[in-house]
């Protein structure tokens, strides 16, 4: 068995079994963002070995809020699988996770396939390619991470980028200027937090292009029909007990969701 395939059911079983996320970089030779993605691949292909669909992706720590939280300096990527994929309103369980984490985010869905290439991908190819957006709230597992120092990019990275599934509203295919939208995040009906769309790389698709190049590195297409979370308005906001969230994105829609033991 190679270290990319033990490293990624290392990580499955420290998931499962809600252990408190730690480097596995030393133990495994997790060297670069290249071989943290090889154990991304080896532990998506454990979660498809059981059934699991790929749907899409999750574009992470895109907003300055965000990269000052984790202390990470730049976009990561991870796979979205149709098990994980829940309509608004959704009930999720505190026991499921190790420390329940939610993202307001807009999530777009592509209407038509970009291919792999080597010339950069323009806001206006990704406008035109995008068929219909949404409130998405992604779902994140950090188990417990310890950010009073910054976290281990590459073991975060192989671990699918603690994605845990997407919560959208209904998709519309005539959206507002996204950049100038404000997010707005209530709990328990008390507004919590808010931030605007300009704070995710300047506007809520830029992400897409970084994603679209990433994916061309890997000789991978965006396909029609993929649906991609694009990162953070504000920062994540966690569930100790529980509660009733609601997010809002200004001209896009809404998103509930009951927090239950």
């Amino acid at each position: 068995m190679g270290k990319a395939r033990a490293a990624a059911e290392q990580l499955v079983f420290e998931n499962r079994q809600k252990v408190r996320f730690h480097s596995l970089c030393a133990e495994f030779g997790i060297h670069d963002l290249s071989a943290a993605y090889a154990v991304q691949d080896e532990f998506v292909k454990i979660l498809q070995s059981e059934g699991e669909v790929p749907v899409g992706y999750k574009i992470g720590l895109t907003s300055g809020a965000m990269q000052e939280m984790t202390g990470i300096p730049h976009p990561i990527s991870g796979v979205v699988h149709a098990s994980m994929v829940h309509s608004s309103p959704a009930t999720l369980h505190l026991a499921d996770y190790g420390r329940l984490g939610l993202e307001l985010e807009i999530a777009a869905r592509f209407g038509k396939t970009i291919q792999p290439r080597s010339v950069p991908l323009s806001m206006s190819e990704i406008v035109d390619a995008v068929e219909a957006v949404c409130v998405s709230i992604e779902i994140i597992d950090d188990r417990n991470a310890d950010y009073s120092t910054p976290l281990d990019l590459l073991t975060l990275v192989a671990e699918n980028s603690w994605n845990h599934g997407i919560v959208t509203s209904e998709f519309i295919s005539d959206w507002p200027d996204l950049a100038a939208c404000t997010g707005r995040i209530y709990r328990n009906g008390v507004l919590e937090s808010e931030g605007s769309g300009k704070d995710v790389l300047g506007h809520p698709l830029q992400p897409l292009i970084w994603l679209g190049e990433h994916l061309s590195r890997r000789s991978e297409p965006l396909t029609a029909g993929t649906v991609v979370t694009t990162g953070n308005f504000v920062r994540t906001v966690f569930a100790e007990a529980p509660c009733v969230f609601r997010f809002d994105i200004s001209g896009v829609g809404s998103v509930t969701i009951n927090v239950e033991n």
